[in-house]
């Protein structure tokens, strides 16, 4: 009797502890409506971007300048311009409008994105870090520039971090999805 009781107590134990695994990796939330349509809205600058702004007819003020960890760029004559949460031509306009007040009666103001601020890999990788972004990449190609998965890296998935519209956001995309610049991508360790 008391076998039988030992038995069936292993039995609900090993029941119990595969239903906890299976729980554990079934509660992970569905990825946020907002998180894939930051992938369609127009691009916004951040820290890390750098920009190259043209003033035509103004040799001295045409440049690059990078945004700033407070989300600014210096600008000659106008000082920080508030680049952060902001598109190319919103800038453009600022610049302009900055401009105008007190140095140039029409300035014709071009903006546009010289490179990119970097994404950043981690987990079960060659090489974990922060690499170069260029338009159009995908979770596969990201993972290639970092070395290829690890011996242990799950391979059907990964996890993207992004800023969408001033909150952190987490979620589970499958390896041909695209990036954006400034995701943190974390490839998961394969379970066996």
């Amino acid at each position: 009797m008391l076998s039988m009781e030992l038995g069936l107590i292993r039995r609900v134990t090993i029941v119990v502890a595969t239903a906890v695994m299976i729980s554990s990796c079934s509660t992970y939330k569905p990825v946020n409506p907002a998180f894939q349509e930051a992938l369609s809205q127009p691009y916004t600058l951040d820290s890390g971007d750098i920009v190259r702004v043209t003033v035509f007819d103004q040799e001295n003020l045409t440049n690059t300048f990078a945004v700033d960890k407070g989300g600014y760029l210096s600008f000659p004559l106008i000082g920080s311009v508030a680049a952060r949460g902001q598109t190319t031509r919103q800038v453009e306009q600022r610049i302009a409008n900055g401009l105008k007040q007190d140095y140039l009666r029409d300035p014709d103001v071009s903006v546009e994105i010289d490179s990119y601020r970097p994404f950043f890999i981690m987990g079960e990788v060659g090489t974990a870090g922060q690499y170069s972004y260029v338009p159009g990449m995908t979770v596969q190609n990201a993972i290639a520039i970092a070395g290829g998965y690890s011996a242990r890296g799950q391979q059907q998935d990964a996890d993207i971090t992004r800023h969408v519209n001033g909150d952190v956001v987490t979620g589970r995309v499958p390896m041909s999805d695209p990036i954006l610049p400034g995701d943190t991508i974390y490839v998961r360790e394969r379970l066996f």
